[in-house]
């Protein structure tokens, strides 16, 4: 995954695209070429998922069961793997979505309240 417009870092932190894949797939099951537009579009396109990084992260998370995954076709007519969030991997997400939100909020206060531009 990479930023359209990149913080000067370049990187998101390790296991945000999970994340993201697995709270996407809470809308119901999807492609890969469609996870990768939800992520985008709801970014406000300040997010852009590459299928290198894509494939991977999918893969990835139904080895570890948060994810299944079956053929079927596309709106398209083509044959796509649909993958479908698990009940192992709606709990995961759960608990990925605390933790972050507990890590923004310690970055925040760091931060400060208010940061001028």
């Amino acid at each position: 995954m990479v930023f359209k417009r990149p913080p000067e870092a370049g990187e998101i932190l390790q296991g945000t695209l999970d994340m993201l894949i697995l709270r996407t797939l809470i809308l119901g099951p999807a492609h890969g070429h469609t996870i990768a537009q939800a992520i985008e579009r709801t970014s406000e396109n300040a997010l852009e998922v590459e299928q290198g990084s894509l494939y991977p992260a999918l893969h990835r998370l139904e080895d570890r069961g948060w994810v299944s995954s079956e053929w079927g076709v596309s709106q398209n007519n083509r044959k796509a793997k649909f993958y479908r969030l698990t009940s192992k991997g709606r709990k995961e997400l759960n608990a990925a979505a605390g933790r972050w939100r507990k890590m923004t909020r310690a970055i925040g206060l760091i931060l400060g309240e208010s940061i001028e531009s």
